[in-house]
C-alpha cells in the first residue's frame, strides 16, 4: 500500500503561480511512477504530469510550457510548479503513484484560478 498526501492548493488570480507537493508513505520502495492528474467539474480526470523513476516525464498538452514536475526519490515526494495559471486550470488536483502495477491516489487538493 502507498499513501499519498497532497498540499499546496488554493485560490490564485489568472497569471499567478502555485506549487503543489505530494508526500508518499508506506511501500514506497516499489514506486516507479509519481505524478499529477486533475478533474474539473463535469469533466473526466486528465493527465497533468507524471514522472518515471528513470527520469522520463509526460505532460498533458494543456500545461506544457507552464507546469513543471519534479521528484525527490530519496524523500518520496513529487511537486508540481504551476506558472501562468489560467481559469481553465481550475480543478481538483490528485497525486498519483504506480507501484508493482497498482495505482494509488491522494485525496485531492483544490486549485481555483480566478479571472
Amino acid at each position: 500500500q502507498v499513501q499519498l498526501v497532497e498540499s499546496g492548493g488554493g485560490l490564485v488570480q489568472s497569471g499567478g503561480s502555485l506549487r503543489l507537493s505530494c508526500a508518499a508513505s508506506g511501500s514506497t520502495s516499489s514506486i516507479n511512477v509519481m505524478g499529477w492528474y486533475r478533474q474539473a467539474p463535469g469533466k473526466q480526470r486528465e493527465l497533468v504530469a507524471i514522472m518515471f523513476s528513470a527520469g522520463a516525464i509526460n505532460y498533458g498538452d494543456s500545461v506544457k510550457g507552464r507546469f513543471t514536475i519534479s521528484r525527490d526519490n530519496a524523500k518520496n515526494t513529487v511537486s508540481l510548479q504551476m506558472n501562468n495559471l489560467k481559469p481553465e486550470d481550475t480543478a481538483v488536483y490528485y497525486c498519483n503513484s504506480v507501484s508493482t502495477g497498482r495505482v494509488f491516489w491522494g485525496q485531492g487538493t483544490q486549485v481555483t484560478v480566478s479571472s
